[in-house]
């Protein structure tokens, strides 16, 4: 019989977290609850899940090192939950490390989809992993997903992961175009249901850390998407 993945909660809303538990359960997966990040003790070491549920209202440090420590140290796929609906809450989870975000309350389906999805694109990213083919090399820019690390005119530049696996898989097929939906769905891994500025604004932040060269370019094509251009 296959292991049980984990999944670990970490939220103080007892109600909620049992709700989500019994649906988890119902679904076969190993869950764990923690309502207090206080303890010097780490979760993650112990329990080793495979995916986090993370509301950042929580008591502790600070929520966001929280987020980044999930995927710097153990690269494990975070879903974070929160009542706060606007953007730049969105935005900061995203760039912090987070690979999705859903609004509170939400419908305990569209929940276990996105769990599915998230930990669907795990598996993928691993199996790329073990592929061997794992990185792309450009004129003054290397990208690694075997290590998560670009590298700029020669130098490392700091990026959450979102940002590597977009730049990745942009950057894997030089010229051609994606629509804002196909890059959702390939690097979030699943029909994102919010919008599409998620990608613009994950878009935005490469160009910046990455400024055009000669050789290359992430291109806006206007009315569809975006594609990394590569001059001959």
């Amino acid at each position: 019989m296959a292991e049980k993945q984990r999944i670990l909660i970490v939220d103080t809303d007892e109600k909620l977290t049992a709700q989500i538990t019994d649906a988890l359960t119902k679904e076969n997966y190993e869950t764990m609850m923690v309502n207090d990040l206080t303890s010097n003790i780490d979760p993650c070491e112990f329990f080793r899940p495979d995916l986090i549920v993370f509301d950042p209202v929580i008591s502790g440090s600070d929520p966001y090192q929280r987020l980044q420590k999930f995927w710097n140290t153990y690269r494990i796929p975070t879903l974070v939950i929160s009542k706060k609906d606007d953007v730049i809450s969105k935005v900061i989870s995203l760039e912090m490390g987070a690979d999705d975000y859903l609004v509170k309350p939400f419908d305990m389906r569209e929940f276990l989809a996105r769990i599915h999805a998230l930990l669907r694109r795990s598996l993928l990213s691993m199996r790329t992993l073990r592929s061997g083919v794992d990185t792309v090399e450009y004129p003054d820019l290397r990208i690694s997903l075997n290590n998560y690390s670009v590298y700029y005119k020669g130098k490392k530049t700091a990026m959450p992961p979102k940002e590597i696996e977009l730049l990745y898989f942009l950057a894997s097929s030089p010229n051609q175009v994606f629509t804002r939906d196909q890059l959702l769905s390939h690097i979030w891994g699943y029909d994102y249901a919010g919008d599409t500025r998620t990608v613009d604004v994950h878009i935005k932040r490469l160009r910046r850390k990455l400024p055009a060269t000669d050789a290359w370019s992430i291109a806006t094509v206007w009315g569809i998407g975006y594609k990394f251009q590569v001059n001959s």
